[in-house]
């Protein structure tokens, strides 16, 4: 169901040069819990790969005192932390995949198996190919979209989280619930530094990801028929021809 936008907010409202009005039409999409997901997933994101990047290349050694000296730990805290928030917020985030609206649900869910979504991804691509004109409008994510936040962000923060405290389980040590949970995938990949090196790259996945989906909201925002970057703000999907 569509809602007009309140008056003032340009809703098939006259110019005022008394040209003729652009249609715009607002779309509740995202619900607050999402929202707040959001922002809170993207600042954790940014402290783990930031963090990330130095415990994987560490700073030189400072002179003096060890007990004065204590940058990595602090770094290892702040990695360790975020990754806690950012593992709790994926939990949270399948959860209301189940109980919040039929956009919550569209993070994991691809309709790969109906040729109507492939037609329409077909669609999206020649649109960021500067092939098409004008793309179609969507009131949750495009096509596109869909196929990118579930195989790329959502399986690799999956795996991000498996591999991380796995890696984590080492210093908590055998009988932790860490390694009850996560000591399985040493093994699986070989040994500790093999899961180092996958995680790392893991990384570097999901920074290009990031990269990419901050060009599509604001390239949307600008060129498209339909508001990206407000929408995860205020919620409302504001729709223009």
């Amino acid at each position: 169901m569509t809602t007009p936008v309140p008056a003032g907010h340009g809703a098939n409202q006259a110019r005022q040069d008394g040209g003729p009005a652009e249609a715009v039409t607002a779309v509740y999409v995202y619900q607050a819990p999402v929202r707040i997901w959001h922002w809170i997933n993207a600042a954790a994101i940014v402290v783990l790969a930031v963090t990330g990047y130095f415990i994987g290349s560490p700073i030189a050694t400072r002179p003096g005192e060890a007990s004065a000296n204590f940058m990595m730990g602090y770094i290892r805290f702040a990695h360790f932390s975020a990754a806690y928030i950012f593992t709790i917020g994926m939990l949270g985030r399948v959860y209301w995949a189940f109980v919040g609206n039929k956009h919550a649900r569209e993070l994991f869910h691809v309709p790969i198996f109906t040729r109507a979504y492939w037609s329409d991804l077909a669609s999206m691509l020649r649109w960021y190919g500067f092939i098409s004109k004008r793309p179609n409008r969507y009131t949750g994510h495009n096509p596109l979209a869909r196929f990118a936040m579930f195989f790329i962000f959502v399986l690799s923060s999956f795996f991000m989280i498996l591999t991380g405290f796995a890696l984590y389980s080492e210093g908590a040590q055998a009988g932790s619930w860490e390694d009850h949970l996560f000591g399985w995938v040493i093994p699986l990949f070989g040994q500790p530094q093999d899961v180092h090196t996958w995680h790392h790259l893991g990384m570097w996945v999901i920074i290009v990801f990031v990269i990419l989906h901050v060009y599509a909201a604001i390239r949307e925002d600008i060129m498209g028929r339909q508001s990206v970057v407000s929408t995860i703000v205020s919620g409302y999907r504001t729709l223009k021809d």
